[in-house]
């Protein structure tokens, strides 16, 4: 089939690459149900002059026609693209914030954690600073006492 006209590339799929058990595939098909992947041609039919396409390499490499192997339009493949796209796109930004929202309230937490015991630190070493004072101090009045 490479780059030759067929049956198959001559007639619109209405924006459908059909498999064997009749599914729809959506966007790009990258793989044919027979497990090849699909390589894009270019019509050279009559009805669709140079319209690009997506072909199961395995139907292009025998020149099928009129099969059960994959065959989309390159621009309808593209169209739904940009239509799961924007399906998608709320749906992520809306798990990005959640996510977001999580993570700030994660970060907060450790910070008050981490200040908490920063703070805890601090009063320690104060107590022990005061501690080391009074004893330096009292040292130093007996020192004194006793010349």
């Amino acid at each position: 089939m490479s780059g030759a006209s067929s049956n198959t590339s001559g007639a619109s799929t209405g924006g459908n690459a059909y498999r064997r058990w009749g599914g729809v595939v959506m966007g790009i098909p990258k793989k044919c149900w027979c497990g090849d992947e699909t390589v894009p041609l270019m019509s050279k039919s009559d009805k669709n002059p140079y319209r690009r396409y997506y072909r199961c390499a395995t139907a292009a490499r025998k020149k099928l026609e009129n099969d059960n192997h994959i065959f989309k339009w390159i621009d309808e493949a593209l169209i739904n693209e940009v239509e799961t796209l924007e399906f998608k796109t709320p749906r992520l930004e809306q798990e990005l914030r959640e996510i977001q929202t999580k993570v700030d309230k994660e970060l907060c937490d450790k910070v008050q954690a981490l200040l908490a015991e920063g703070k805890g630190n601090m009063k320690r070493m104060m107590i022990v600073g005061i501690v080391g004072c009074v004893g330096v101090l009292g040292i130093m009045e007996l020192c004194i006492r006793k010349w």
